[in-house]
């Protein structure tokens, strides 16, 4: 052992060995090597196992193999130039963090590895062959977003991934299917190709649309309805604003500073002058001594406290603001509180100053009058949206009175809102089979964003209305579209395909 190495030197003890090749039993021995292997490090140093094998003779004279070296189990592997504790380790480092990342954590851990070595075990992994699941989820994801598409398929019982295929065109999809019968339901979203896809690849599968992506578009078609009648949002949503009497205030006084390093440095300087003076010392000596210069010296022993100089120079001195302070505050009686408008209207006035000074004064009124009731922030088309299709007991006590003073102004967003909620009861209690009556009752009400969500509901029924009686969802396919992502990221641009099946299916 030394500073950087732990070396362990080790021999087999066994009298046989069994062939790779033909699995013969042989005891004839042919010669012995000494093989180096990298172990897991041991107290931030690097363990080498110097390990003396032996090469046997195979006993089969037809084995194409006339000898072959023995492996210790747990340890050694063909042409391996690691344990396989630590190969195992690599390879699963690897598959989570996969080059760069994975090659800066195991350096931290003492057993340097290049990103390359760490790919290469990655694609050295055998293709899995899992079982044809009962229940499959479909969904794309992108390979290099708009232009490369690819398709996981996952198994929704057991939310393991079943395979990744190279593009999203129909012919793919429905080629595997065939090849792998036994698919009993197919969950998917609304994508017309996966729809026939399946159809063609195993007929007899039943289609579950997804509530998920169904949600999303019914959120879509609702915020179209609101763009539709945003002139209606913001009337009358400001309240009318409190007057209150704002009296001039006074001008600043000069006050120290008490917090911070320099207060703490200016009086302890001023107590060591004025100690040193009180000894009879020169102010030159002391200058020598505090290492300061004379005048600061000076300055000192003529303050009679430290407060003296903690003043600000221009502290209470007249402002170029003081000409417009009284329009100012008759517009924050007014209730204009917002700095930026109130400096464009003093600087059409003629206020010739920079708009932060309007800023500290603005701030100063608010700490000594500050408003009671002031100005909510007008809603957007998106906020109004998230209120309709948000549950009802998720909406706090301001957000649920503000949505209903807006259902009260405009009767077709009250009107969307009863839509939604109906559709949301049949989607939580799994009512299908009252889909019909919803899309008859939403084509009977002119709102045009929803009779085309409902127009699309129909092209593609029946699996709309199992995605809302049955209980599969492809929600789970979303999750592992995240993780795909996760991984594209790791691998800095060498994500080719195989090398991201692998790691997809592996991973899980």
């Amino acid at each position: 052992m030394n500073n950087d190495r732990v070396t362990i030197h080790a021999a087999t003890t066994t009298g046989r060995a069994t062939c790779p090749s033909c699995g013969t039993s042989s005891t004839r021995v042919h010669s012995r090597y000494v093989r180096r292997l990298d172990d897991a490090a041991v107290g931030q140093r690097r363990v080498v196992i110097e390990l003396r094998a032996r090469r046997f003779r195979c006993g089969q004279r037809s084995c194409s193999q006339a000898t072959f070296v023995e492996q210790v189990k747990g340890l050694t592997f063909r042409y391996g130039r690691r344990s396989e504790q630590l190969q195992d380790a690599l390879r699963k480092v690897a598959l989570m963090l996969a080059g760069r990342a994975g090659s800066r954590l195991v350096d931290a851990l003492s057993t340097p590895v290049s990103r390359s070595t760490l790919l290469r075990l990655v694609r050295s992994l055998p293709e899995t062959s899992p079982a044809t699941p009962r229940v499959l989820g479909i969904d794309e994801f992108a390979l290099r977003k708009g232009h490369v598409y690819g398709t996981i398929l996952v198994d929704v019982e057991t939310r393991r991934p079943v395979d990744v295929l190279p593009d999203r065109t129909i012919e793919t999809v429905r080629t595997w299917l065939a090849n792998h019968p036994g698919v009993k339901v197919i969950c998917r979203d609304r994508s017309a190709s996966y729809g026939e896809a399946g159809r063609l690849g195993a007929p007899d599968a039943i289609h579950v649309a997804d509530r998920y992506h169904l949600w999303r578009n019914l959120a879509e078609a609702v915020e179209k309805t609101v763009v539709q009648h945003r002139a209606l949002l913001n009337v009358d949503v400001v309240k009318p604003a409190v007057a209150v009497h704002v009296q001039p205030l006074p001008p600043s006084v000069a006050e120290p500073r008490s917090t911070g390093r320099l207060p703490e440095r200016v009086r302890e300087r001023h107590a060591a002058v004025h100690d040193l003076l009180g000894t009879g010392t020169g102010l030159r000596t002391i200058a020598k001594q505090l290492g300061l210069a004379r005048n600061t010296v000076r300055r000192y022993a003529h303050a009679t406290s430290a407060d003296e100089l903690l003043v600000g120079r221009w502290t209470g001195r007249p402002s170029i603001l003081d000409p417009y302070k009284p329009h100012i505050d008759q517009r924050y009686a007014e209730g204009q509180t917002n700095a930026r408008r109130l400096f464009e209207e003093i600087q059409q006035r003629g206020y010739p100053g920079q708009e932060q000074i309007v800023r500290k004064y603005v701030h100063r009124l608010r700490l000594a009058f500050p408003r009671q009731d002031p100005p909510r922030r007008k809603p957007s088309v998106r906020d109004v949206s998230g209120w309709i299709t948000r549950r009802p007991d998720r909406l706090d006590e301001d957000d649920a009175q503000r949505l209903k003073e807006i259902l009260d102004r405009c009767p077709p967003l009250a009107r969307t809102r009863e839509h939604v909620r109906m559709f949301a009861e049949l989607m939580n209690e799994r009512r299908g089979r009252e889909l019909k009556q919803w899309i008859a009752a939403v084509q009977a009400d002119p709102i045009p964003p929803l009779h085309t969500f409902a127009n699309g509901l129909l092209t593609d029924l029946d699996a709309v209305v199992a995605g809302l009686s049955l209980p599969y969802s492809s929600g789970v396919v979303e999750g592992h579209n995240n993780k795909i992502k996760m991984i594209k990221r790791q691998m800095f641009g060498r994500a080719n395909f195989d090398l991201l099946r692998k790691r997809i299916l592996h991973a899980g």
